[in-house]
């Protein structure tokens, strides 16, 4: 039997299989409120067969977004819209996740295909936020937050999760990856911060670990938390593997139940060697060293190269983005590529059916 169609468990939540979507963001949002592109985009995943659907990095502040066409999740207007996608997600039975997220000093930017780079003031553009005033290069010069506002920023990511719980989101993720706020705390390439949340290791991690207790608070005990982190900067001085070991296990502790293992972002200009499941070594690491379960991300194409990071106990899940920007029903044709029955771990829609390779 294929390991990558079968059940996987967390808490009281049973997905129906371990192809989970990766966050992708799309920068077509107007004022945070997704619209009927994110509808069709997240919805053809479901009905494709993932086992869960996250969203894009979903800001919990205005000023927390990458790109003024980022979604949020900090009003009415968009809690609305995100429960109409949740809906449609749940009725082609797959679960629903959302990325919570603050860009920190790589907000007010442009998005890739305009160019990315620095949006001004008189364009639209805000004033960035970051652990010190450290600029991420090529874009906007951020201010350092005050303690006072690290708090205020902790008390945001719990009111979006309740807001997600609200809109009837199984699954809540908190984003510390990819060079945003979160993860610029983490690195000392970019927290420089001689009070109690900059310095040593544990400092470092503080504001991560005071965001994860303020989700924790305000969701039931049994929904799944998930933190994604940057395994390593690729760079001298900045985070390490080593680090993101010792990182999942406090995550573990502090009720995390799953870790979502992707690299990089935080500096520019790095050298990374890409190839085909590059990053999984470091998902293979986090579960066994910090006893928690994992999820590998990253040039993850191949049905059967999911399917041996499963059966070979590197992670639990795989998360997939390119791939299915390519082939929103990748998991239709890998499970028959891996002799997988229709309705042992995938589903066809019943308007699909004719389509079946059965």
């Amino acid at each position: 039997m294929s390991q990558l169609f079968s059940p996987f468990q967390l808490k009281d939540t049973t997905f129906r299989n371990r192809v989970w979507v990766a966050p992708m963001c799309q920068y077509s949002a107007v004022d945070g409120v997704p619209n009927d592109w994110h509808l069709v985009h997240l919805g053809s995943f479901a009905r494709g067969g993932a086992g869960l659907v996250f969203t894009e990095a979903t800001a919990v502040s205005p000023e927390g977004r990458i790109s003024p066409a980022d979604t949020g999740l900090w009003n009415d207007e968009q809690q609305a819209s995100w429960a109409r996608i949740v809906q449609f997600i749940h009725g082609q039975g797959a679960l629903a996740g959302i990325q919570l997220a603050h860009a920190g000093r790589k907000a007010s930017s442009k998005p890739p295909f305009e160019g990315r780079g620095p949006i001004g003031d008189e364009d639209g553009g805000w004033e960035p936020v970051a652990p010190s005033a450290v600029a991420f290069s090529g874009l906007r010069d951020p201010r350092e937050l005050a303690g006072e506002e690290i708090t205020g920023l902790v008390e945001a990511f719990a009111r979006s999760a309740e807001r997600a719980l609200t809109a009837g989101f199984d699954v809540l993720e908190i984003h510390a990856a990819h060079g945003y706020l979160l993860h610029e705390f983490l690195s000392p390439l970019s927290n420089q911060r001689t009070d109690e949340y900059g310095g040593s290791f544990e400092n470092r991690a503080r504001a991560l670990l005071e965001v994860v207790d303020a989700v924790r608070a305000v969701a039931p005990p049994d929904t799944p938390l998930v933190v994604r982190i940057s395994a390593t900067d690729w760079a001298d001085g900045g985070g390490t593997v080593d680090d993101s070991v010792r990182l999942a296990g406090l995550l573990r502790e502090a009720g995390v139940d799953l870790v979502d293992v992707s690299s990089g972002g935080n500096i520019a200009g790095v050298s990374i060697p890409l190839s085909p499941g590059y990053q999984v070594e470091f998902a293979s690491r986090v579960r066994h060293e910090a006893g928690i379960p994992s999820g590998a991300v990253g040039l993850i194409t191949d049905p059967k190269q999911a399917e041996e990071i499963i059966a070979g106990g590197s992670a639990d899940v795989v998360l997939l983005a390119r791939a299915l920007l390519r082939e929103p029903h990748w998991p239709f044709r890998a499970a028959h590529e891996l002799g997988v029955a229709v309705g042992d771990g995938i589903d066809w829609p019943k308007q699909y059916l004719r389509a079946s390779f059965d």
